[in-house]
């Protein structure tokens, strides 16, 4: 039954590969516009999908299910900025002349089918939908059971949309099952799907990559660290910090790993301490759990900060997703980068320091999809990067890196035209 569905979905691409910039636009519109009327059935399903998740225990994962009518409303933002956007299928890359007056172009193209794995986050259904259609994508849509009543109801609006334009539901296939047996047909089926990109945990990330058949673009897992030079603006850091570690706990760019250099631990820890339990108080924001190493765990002790614990070797290597923060006293540098360099999943990594040389050569050997220099890692999003809502942040070198929306589910073909030329 899952091939027959994949196999019209393959055929339905060839419709929105050849759809008109304008056509593609009005659909968007459409999803917009039915999304907006249907905010109070979206919202129904994922209130029961909340309340489960509460019983389950899901804890700060909560956050990632979580559909309110203002982020409705900025999932609406995001598809009218989609429809601003420049459509990429057709759009020239480059071009040449050849001596004997062979004209070569290469133009971009569509993947074709795109398989989209994702885990809770219900936003995805539509972000995943928009930013396929606009680039002339079909796309099947696998997401997780945490969700699947959100899902569906997401899934009703984009078909409903896609109806009204004559074209194929089929266009966006939602694949409407819980059984983990399912996703490894899926990955299998590599004459029906043309790209795969997982987004989620680690353990999803790798089982796509151990299971698949079907070529992977690989984002989502990440160790994010942050280092805090000898030449830092304290004041600077400790909003930097701050703001990496509690803007949103439960997305792949918040902060996991603090690095400071040993001249400015004794200083600079029991600042992040006290703003820790102040905005604790204040705003009633979770107390940061801190796993520091030994000679962090002296300082903040000293500090009397209180949800401590010695941080173990795992932790340098752990996606928290949670009021959790692993720091380490690093020598110089070299050791934070070196630390960096053995634990990072090449996401997002930062550098806090006045210090122009060190900035340029932390910029220029850290290994990561997006390197900073005096800016919070929240930042590390489509929107942010000014290309629109992303499909993910891509943390492998091939194909695409880094957030990434329309221009990273395209190809491209060459184009040659001639006059009656033969090779000799």
């Amino acid at each position: 039954m899952l091939i027959q569905k994949l196999e019209l979905t393959k055929v339905a691409s060839q419709r929105i590969a050849n759809l008109s910039t304008s056509d593609k636009n009005l659909l968007l519109a459409k999803i917009a516009e039915k999304l907006d009327q249907s905010r109070a059935d979206v919202l129904e399903a994922n209130k029961l999908e909340i309340q489960t998740g509460e019983k389950n225990g899901l804890g700060t994962m909560l956050d990632r299910l979580l559909l309110t009518s203002e982020r409705i409303d900025g999932i609406i933002g995001d598809i009218k900025n989609v429809i601003t956007l420049e459509d990429q299928i057709g759009k020239k890359i480059d071009s040449t002349v050849r001596p004997n007056g062979l004209k070569i172009k290469r133009v971009r193209t569509p993947l074709g089918v795109t398989l989209i794995i994702y885990e809770a986050r219900p936003n995805v259904t539509i972000d995943a939908a928009v930013l396929a259609l606009k680039s002339g994508n079909a796309v099947v849509l696998k997401g997780g059971s945490d969700a699947i009543n959100s899902n569906r109801a997401l899934v009703k609006i984009i078909h409903q949309a896609l109806e009204e334009m004559n074209l194929p539901k089929e266009i966006v296939l939602f694949v409407d099952s819980t059984d983990r047996s399912v996703l490894g047909e899926l990955l299998k089926a590599k004459d029906y799907i043309d790209i795969v990109i997982p987004r989620g945990s680690k353990g999803l990330i790798n089982f796509v990559l151990e299971n698949s058949l079907v070529p992977i673009i690989e984002t989502g897992a990440s160790v994010v660290h942050t280092y805090v030079d000898a030449e830092a603006d304290l004041q600077k850091a400790l909003e930097i910090v701050v703001n990496s570690k509690i803007r949103r706990v439960s997305v792949c760019n918040a902060l996991d790993v603090l690095l400071v250099h040993e001249s400015q631990a004794t200083n600079f820890l029991p600042l992040i301490a006290e703003e820790f339990k102040k905005l604790n108080l204040q705003k009633n924001i979770a107390l940061v759990e801190v796993r520091a190493d030994e000679q962090s765990f002296q300082i903040l002790q000293q500090s009397n900060y209180q949800f401590l614990k010695p941080v173990q070797a795992e932790d340098f290597d752990t996606e928290f997703l949670d009021y959790i923060l692993a720091i380490k006293v690093v020598k110089n540098l070299d050791a934070a980068m070196k630390h960096i360099a053995k634990h990072s999943l090449k996401h997002s990594e930062a550098i806090v320091t006045e210090n122009k040389l060190n900035a340029a050569r932390f910029l220029k050997e850290v290994d990561a999809a997006c390197v900073y220099h005096n800016v919070s890692t929240a930042f590390s999003d489509g929107a942010e990067f000014g290309i629109g809502a992303e499909i993910g942040i891509s943390t492998q070198k091939l194909h695409t890196r880094g957030p990434f929306a329309l221009e990273g589910l395209t190809s491209y073909k060459w184009v040659i035209e001639g006059k009656g030329q033969i090779r000799s």
